[in-house]
């Protein structure tokens, strides 16, 4: 194989201007996003100086984001995709104007940035199905996996570069600047979805398509039409399956900080190694993703992506027992090296499995379905991790960290294969001829 062929296909940013310009212009917003998440974290904290304050901004975020997420995608299944989410996307761009006019205007009020990260998180919950369901109306489906590849890279890019940038911003110019930088940068997305094609939602009539039918009303029916739908679909239903049991078991992240203070040594700078780690694995994986979009058993691929995830989150748990938490005085390079390689190959694992968790979901999913099942997977996805930092962190309470992560990665391990017992058309599930 010639290393060109290695590279990420870049064919659907060749093929489609409009999806060329949504893609650069969400990966610049992103990096803003990330540069919020940040900043008001640390103003919460300088404001409070709990650390569970800063705990609760994730609550605020993900209750609206729960619960706005499956109505979301029954908006996103009856309206112009192009409408709503340039409507969402200009109340995201309004929320972060009054971040940023909190800060200017000093006006330390913790409840008001709670109360705006809750609306922040609600209109995400309607703009991320839109636009993620539009991208298969730009791209022929066999681009779908290189699309979610590159969208892969540039979340990663976003999610090492921003909260660098967050930082520093806060640290020499206040946090008014980091957020008036969001400001600007999400002008980017807005300027994208702008530009973009009406995408208008199909036909409502008969007969029904995949035994739902298509309803002109937006309401609870037609979130329980998708929700139907899924419970009849094995392969999608199984990538949200497999997806619980890699986060809710063997999501690492609330590991690092006590993984720098009490075992490795370092602190917070070896937390923040150990996350960059993380990302960098995810980046790499984008980068040279290549091979993996021509790959035809995607559900396989998928399997052996999460295999990869929980020996790697197990191993970076058998770093921290065998050091033991003996807080050094120094830090212990040789086990941050080690426990970095773990979470490197177990983010570069997550972002081959998300790739191809998207794509099945995008293209075995019929069109007028398709944002409420983007609703499903945005629930899956933030709850997921939520739930498995609840998960862990008790584990690390009972056995310590490093025996959480093994235990959690070996459970995972376990869980993935015993879905694929139970659906075993999902180990068999076929790009060319997608079945849902």
């Amino acid at each position: 194989m010639t290393v060109p062929r290695l590279i990420a296909d870049l064919t659907p940013l060749r093929v489609s201007p409009a999806y060329r310009r949504l893609w650069w212009g969400l990966g610049v917003s992103n990096i803003g996003t990330q540069v919020t998440v940040v900043a008001v974290g640390l103003q919460v904290y300088a404001l409070t100086g709990s650390t569970l304050a800063v705990g609760t901004l994730g609550i605020a975020a993900l209750v609206p984001l729960v619960a706005l997420g499956l109505y979301g995608g029954a908006l996103v299944d009856h309206y112009d995709r192009r409408r709503v989410s340039l409507l969402a996307s200009s109340v995201l761009w309004l929320v972060t104007a009054g971040i940023a006019a909190q800060a200017w205007f000093d006006v330390g009020s913790v409840n008001l940035l709670y109360a705006l990260v809750a609306v922040q998180s609600a209109a995400f919950a309607i703009n991320n199905p839109a636009r993620t369901s539009i991208v298969p109306r730009l791209l022929e489906p066999q681009l779908m996996p290189a699309a979610n590849a590159l969208q892969t890279l540039s979340f990663n890019v976003a999610l090492t570069c921003g909260p660098l940038v967050g930082a520093l911003l806060v640290a020499r110019l206040g946090y008014a600047w980091a957020y008036t930088l969001d400001v600007l940068l999400f002008t980017a997305a807005l300027w994208a979805v702008w530009r973009l094609p009406a995408v208008p939602s199909e036909p409502v009539g008969d007969p029904t398509d995949g035994g739902v039918p298509r309803r002109r009303v937006v309401g609870l029916s037609s979130v329980l039409d998708g929700l139907r739908y899924l419970a009849t679909r094995p392969n999608v239903r199984t990538t949200f399956l497999v997806d619980l049991a890699a986060m809710v078991l063997a999501f690492p992240r609330v590991l690092w900080p006590a993984a720098g203070a009490l075992y490795l040594g370092g602190g917070e700078t070896t937390t923040g190694v150990l996350a960059a780690g993380f990302a960098v694995g995810g980046i790499l994986a984008s980068v040279f993703s290549g091979p993996l979009v021509r790959v035809r058993w995607q559900g396989r691929i998928i399997v052996w992506a999460i295999t990869a995830w929980g020996l790697s989150v197990a191993a970076f748990g058998a770093v921290l027992v065998a050091v033991g938490p003996e807080a050094p005085d120094g830090v212990l390079w040789g086990a941050v090296v080690l426990a970095g390689v773990a979470l490197l190959l177990a983010g570069g694992s997550d972002a081959i499995s998300s790739v191809f968790r998207q794509s099945i979901l995008q293209t075995a999913t019929p069109d007028h379905l398709r944002g409420r099942l983007q609703g499903v997977f945005i629930v899956v996805v933030a709850g997921g991790p939520r739930l498995g930092e609840m998960v862990l962190g008790a584990e690390a309470t009972w056995f310590g960290e490093g025996w959480a992560a093994v235990a959690g990665g070996l459970a995972c391990v376990a869980v993935l294969w015993l879905v694929v017992r139970l659906q075993p058309r999902f180990w068999s599930y076929d790009a060319r001829h997608p079945e849902p």
